[in-house]
């Protein structure tokens, strides 16, 4: 009973904050506090009908988009070859790997910032971009590790023995046991890229994301219109992370189902193998042939 009572408890600590701020973007007058007078979309209108919200909202997706592939191609390519390393060596780039996790943010925008005037990098999308990749992939290491640790080398050695090539015991056989972490990890470095303000804020120019305009609109004044804009991240965020999570059960299902074929198969071919050492051992007898 008490376990029980904790974990609504943990629950409501947990989903509180998201359910008020979602009750109040549809609040029908500007105020922030109870009584709750009645339900409009007039926020969600005014967020829409401003220019300055739908390129912000759209230069978030663009910079979380690429983010999320330029991390997956390069934390992908690291997992393969963490894979092949064994010993102290492994350990030793797995704990540099996952160091600047812990980093924080102030430090990481004020040494991107040098290190972009170094190298001649203006302050744009590309910038803000190559920034989240360098921030997101310590984390897509890190999730991809439980998956690299456990990865049996003799399954890639099997398939190069049946005959495989170098690249068909990859697609066939390490991309398909990797396929699942990729993707959670994927989905993690969008919505990290995504909600990301900190660094954003020291490498973005003239082009602004949508956490950085909802930073901006708060220095201002605080209304409604930042609980919609607020909401409209949140849902797009978990829009991504359910459609993530479908495509995991989608190719789960279809791994299982591919499974109980091969099963099949093979039962209908022990059946037969029976079938025909019974009808061997079964002799006719002379006499009566």
């Amino acid at each position: 009973m008490m376990l029980r009572a904790y974990l609504w408890l943990y629950l409501a600590f947990l989903y509180a904050p998201i359910f008020i701020i979602a009750l109040f973007s549809f609040h029908s007058v500007p105020s922030l506090v109870f009584p709750f007078e009645g339900f409009s979309l007039r926020w969600y209108e005014q967020i829409f009908s401003n220019p300055t919200f739908t390129t912000s909202l759209w230069n978030s997706i663009i910079v979380a988009t690429a983010a999320s592939i330029g991390t997956t191609v390069l934390g992908a390519t690291v997992a393969l070859a963490m894979i092949r390393i064994k010993g102290r060596a492994k350990a030793a780039i797995a704990a540099i790997c996952s160091v600047p996790i812990g980093l924080p943010g102030l430090f990481l925008g004020i040494s991107l910032i040098i290190w972009f005037a170094q190298v001649g990098i203006g302050r744009s999308l590309v910038s803000v971009t190559i920034a989240h990749i360098l921030y997101a992939l310590p984390f897509f290491v890190a999730t991809m590790r439980s998956r690299i640790e456990y990865f049996d080398q003799s399954l890639e050695e099997a398939a190069r023995d049946l005959g495989a090539t170098t690249w068909q015991s990859f697609r066939l056989v390490t991309l398909p046991i990797l396929r699942p972490s990729i993707l959670g990890a994927s989905v993690l470095v969008f919505a990290l890229s995504f909600d990301e303000l900190i660094i954003t804020v020291f490498v973005s120019g003239n082009d602004t994301t949508l956490p950085m305009m909802v930073w901006s609109m708060m220095r201002r004044t605080v209304d409604p219109t930042i609980n919609a804009a607020s909401m409209v991240a949140f849902a797009l965020s978990l829009v991504v992370i359910m459609l993530g999570g479908l495509i995991y059960w989608l190719q789960r299902r279809a791994a299982i189902k591919s499974r109980k074929s091969i099963s099949r198969v093979e039962e209908d071919e022990q059946v037969h193998r029976g079938t025909e050492q019974r009808s061997e051992n079964v002799r006719p007898i002379h006499g009566f042939e």
